[in-house]
């Protein structure tokens, strides 16, 4: 596959988070009168600012484990556990029923999804036409 840039395929990545989580959303509005049910959300943000130090070279936030014998065990790498964290969303109270699902909360967090999703398309059909017009001008010059 042809990466057009660095950035493309965590654009990319964040577009699957991206449609992950207005799958969930959608799920919790259409569970709003299910009993003790709860709503689910994804957190996919961290996963993707380590991706973007990964790519692009940049210092980790991240505390180095000091070792001050060779006995001592190495500290575990983050990146091998770092996925996206499914959660669930209980900052409302249960109704009488027990369900927690706010639908002003779920069509806000929808709306923002949605926002961002489209940012997201916008950003990468715009590398895609610098990079077609790359293209297309050294093809004249020949």
């Amino acid at each position: 596959m042809l990466h057009i840039t660095k950035s493309f395929e965590l654009m990319k990545e964040a577009l699957d988070y991206r449609a992950i989580r207005q799958d969930m959303i959608a799920s919790n509005i259409a569970n709003a009168d299910t009993p003790f049910y709860r709503p689910k959300d994804i957190r996919f943000e961290d996963k993707l600012i380590e991706e973007q130090h990964k790519l692009f070279g940049q210092e980790s936030h991240q505390l180095e484990l000091a070792r001050t014998s060779s006995k001592h065990l190495g500290s575990v790498d983050a990146d091998d556990n770092a996925r996206a964290e499914v959660f669930f969303r209980d900052g409302h109270m249960a109704r009488n029923d027990g369900n927690s699902v706010d639908l002003d909360v779920e069509t806000s967090e929808m709306a923002k999804n949605s926002v961002m999703y489209s940012a997201l398309v916008n950003g990468m059909k715009k590398q895609r036409n610098i990079f077609m017009a790359v293209l297309d001008y050294s093809g004249k010059l020949s």
